[in-house]
Order: structure tokens, then sequence, then C-alpha cells
């Protein structure tokens, strides 16, 4: 009689809201919380927890009311045999809605991550606070808050927007370290539509005030964008493998057919010879990556930087590059900021951080320095000079002013700085300086001030390198740094110019 019991509870907990309001997830374009989980994890690796749990809610009808699971599927398996704790919210479950149960089975899956040093991805498609739970649901967010906070720098932290994520709900995903969306189906806000008209009269739909594409090309909230719930989780399967489990795992190492010692004699003239002229940063790390394989973060955000995942000799680093195609890769407000967050990720996991640049300078106008980028330029500055992993950096063509010393020069403690060689380092372009200088030609400033000759003969430059043999010298030097550890003085923490 007792396993009968079981065996409803369990079959109820797993048809979750029912299959009529299954099929119209479905028919709104969605998987259901179960399947994104299936999909997500190797085949028959998930193990649930708390399917039986249930609210304890006495308002407003609640008691009479049963919700399996609570609106939420929590548990472990695996990504490509690696272990991940999982949270999946389930919309058709009283919408997905946050109370206090729910909110306990994340904060023990979360708890659980911690304990055993292992990643986490939350997958959220809610509705938001359970109003008839009061603030015990407020109570379930500002725990959940806490537990991404201690985590942070400890395990990695995935979030997934899936559906509608909307009020303090938001502040969960934005204290992860990465935020996947799903186009057309996925959205995030603080206040809705209705609250905006009411307060501002502006018209707006869901995905104008938070959709997918806002949060990638305007905020800069998403890291990546999915087509649909399938290919959104295909690509975190992908985005896995580039990261270690935890700040004291070692590195994930995957098996290459890509030779460190690989010749690539693009190289020698993917740069214009007309200094002016744009080309395609991200081509230059194809080319000298493992298998061309980059996994770029923020594609469409602040263009005029790249950063992403790549890996050299199967070994996973974070690239940052400045990026000519846009605004001539000046770095600004945005990318100082998209490159710092990404940085300091990279910094504490350990993961090795590659720069290539080819910057004229920060990017000039009232409305960039009304807007604060002293402060946010020195975000950057301030990423790059505390961070402990190697650091190798290339210089591709030119360096101009304080961005040459914000971008890991040797001056912000740099372990390896390279320079093609027909690259310019210098205060600023020759065409600028002898207008300043006078009675000097552009060939005679170049040859004495902008020549990378001249950083290397000071010990700026560890060595001026032929862009062909590029790929080789960083898995060279990568390999020498393996082992780099710096003692720091003791802090309580940072102040980082927020």
């Amino acid at each position: 009689m007792q396993n009968n019991k079981i065996n409803e509870r369990i079959q109820s907990a797993r048809l979750g809201g029912g299959q009529d309001k299954i099929d119209k997830h479905h028919n709104s374009g969605k998987l259901t919380a179960r399947e994104r989980i299936e999909i997500l994890l190797d085949p028959d690796s998930f193990e649930e927890m708390d399917a039986f749990i249930e609210h304890r809610c006495q308002n407003f009808g609640m008691e009479n009311k049963v919700f399996p699971g609570d609106g939420v599927i929590i548990g472990h398996g695996t990504i490509n045999g690696r272990l991940v704790f999982v949270y999946s919210q389930d919309f058709t479950v009283i919408g997905g809605s946050l109370g206090e149960m729910h909110s306990n089975k994340i904060t023990k899956i979360q708890d659980l991550a911690m304990k055993l040093k292992a990643p986490i991805i939350g997958i959220n498609d809610s509705g938001g606070a359970r109003i008839q739970e009061g603030v015990d649901s407020l109570k379930g967010y500002g725990e959940i808050f806490q537990r991404n906070v201690d985590a942070s720098g400890v395990i990695p932290q995935i979030t997934l927007i899936m559906g509608p994520c909307a009020g303090g709900a938001v502040y969960s995903p934005a204290l992860t370290d990465f935020i996947f969306m799903v186009n057309q189906t996925s959205y995030m806000y603080l206040t809705g539509p209705d609250v905006v008209k009411t307060a501002t009269h502006e018209d707006v739909t869901h995905g104008e005030l938070g959709g997918a594409e806002i949060h990638m090309k305007k905020s800069g909230v998403a890291d990546y964008i999915a087509e649909n719930d399938i290919e959104c989780l295909q690509m975190v399967r992908r985005f896995f493998d580039f990261l270690p489990s935890s700040n004291i795992a070692e590195l994930p190492k995957y098996k290459t057919n890509d030779p460190a010692d690989r010749i690539e004699m693009s190289l020698e003239t993917l740069v214009p010879e007309d200094n002016t002229k744009p080309y395609n940063m991200k081509q230059l790390i194809e080319k000298v990556v493992d298998e061309a394989d980059y996994f770029e973060i923020k594609e469409d955000f602040a263009k005029n930087i790249t950063v992403g995942f790549a890996r050299f000799e199967g070994r996973p680093v974070g690239i940052v590059a400045n990026q000519p195609t846009e605004l001539a890769g000046c770095l600004d407000i945005n990318a100082s900021i998209k490159a710092a967050r990404f940085i300091r990720f990279c910094d504490a996991f350990g993961i090795p951080i590659i720069s290539f640049i080819d910057v004229p300078g920060f990017l000039p106008g009232t409305d960039q320095e009304h807007k604060g980028i002293i402060k946010h330029g020195a975000k950057l500055l301030y990423a790059y000079a505390e961070a402990t992993v190697p650091k190798i950096s290339l210089i591709v063509r030119k360096s101009y002013g304080g961005a040459y010393i914000v971008m890991s020069s040797k001056h912000l403690r740099g372990d390896i700085n390279l320079a093609w060689p027909n690259t310019e380092i210098a205060v600023m372009g020759a065409k600028g300086a002898v207008k300043i200088l006078k009675g000097i030609s552009i060939d005679e400033y170049e040859e004495k001030f902008a020549s990378p000759l001249v950083a290397a003969s000071r010990g700026y430059l560890d060595d001026i390198i032929k862009p062909h043999r590029t790929r080789w010298r960083i898995c060279k030097y990568l390999a020498m740094l393996e082992n780099k550890k710096v003692e720091k003085p003791w802090k309580k923490h940072d102040n980082l110019p927020l």
C-alpha cells in the first residue's frame, strides 16, 4: 500500500502541472523543466532530490492545493562525465513561482555544490515570487542571493534564462558568472511593462523591455543568446568543458590533434599595411588556438573588444582582444566593464589570460567622460593588475597611451609581453605627435619613439616575434608558466573601483 502511494507521488511529480499545461508549454516553443535537464546532462546521469516536497502555505486557499515538487526540480548529474548540480524551475507548476519550500530546494542544492566543490547550473522559468506566501518568498530569494555571493569565485555558477525572470528573481542570475538566454521566449526585467506604463507612460512589450537581444546588445546582461531551448542547452554543454570544477580544481584537459608548433603563414598578411584599415581580430584568434575553437562571450555587446574561451594544447585559456572592425578597437566604458569582469572570472578560477592588442587609446568625447570612463576604465586596469594567473600579451599592430598600460602591459606585471615586428608602441600615433613636437618627421618619430625595439630595449617587451610562429610561442610560454605562484599581502578584500 505504501509503495503504491510513493509511486503515485513520483508519477505526479514527473507530470508537473499536468498534460494540458505541458502541451501549452510546448506550444509556446519551450521544453519542460525535465526535458531541459535530460538534454543538458549526460544520458541517465541525473539523480533527483526532494521530489516529494510540498508547500506549507495556509493562505488564500493554498491549504487545499497540492503542487508536486513545489515548482522546481533539483539534483545532480554529469556533463561529459564531470559532476554538476542543477535546479530547473517548472513553469507548469504554479507558474514556477518561488515560495518557501521552492527556495529551500534551491538552497539545498547550492549548499551541496559548495560542499563538494562542483559547478551549479540554474534553469530559470518562473513567474516570480509566490504572492500567497508573502515575506517567506522574499526571504527565499535572499537566502539564494547570499549563497550566490558565497559561491562567487569558488565554483562556477551558470544561469539559463528559459522563460520569464522578473522582479527580485533577476538578481540571482546577475550574481552568477554567466547568463544564457533564449531568443523570443526568455526575458528579464525588474519591473514589467504594466508597471513601466504606470510609472513612465511608456508602452513597451516584454521583449522590448528585457528580451534576449536587449540584454545582449544594449545592457550587456546576457553572455550568450540561443535561438531555441535545445541550442541553448547544447551550447552550455560545450561551454562547460572550458571551466574547472572549482577554484581549487585543475583545469580540464582535452586531447587535440592540432600541433603546438603549427606554422600559420596567413598571419604574415593578416594586418593591412595601412594601419588605419581594419581587420577581424577573431580571424587571428581562430588561427592560433586549438582547432579554431573559440567560444565568444557577449558577442554583440561592446564589440570593440572580444572575450571568450579557447584552448592551447588542450588546456583552456581566456582570450581578451581589441577588435579593429569596431570603433578602431578603442577602449570605452562598455568594453572596459566587459573585459574586466571576464578577466576577474579567469583569475578566480586559475585560467590563463591571453591578450591580443591593437588599441589606439580610449574613446574620446564628452559622452564617455561624463558617464565615467575614468572610473570604468580603471576597472579594466584593476582586473589586469590584480590577476595572478599566467598573463601573456601580444601587440599585433599598435598600442598607444594609457590603453597601452591598461592592456596587460609589463608594468601591470604581465608575465610575457610580445609584439610583432611592425608594431607601434607610443604615447600617441605619429601624425598627432609630430604636430605637437614640431621639427620632427613621421619617419623619425616612428623610429625613435614608436618602434617595438624601443620598448624591447627597456625590457618592456620580452621578445619581438614573427607572426607565423605565434601559436608555437604562446604554447611554449603557457607550459613555462604552468606552475606560476604569486604571494599577495593579506587583506579582507579589495576595493574595486565600482
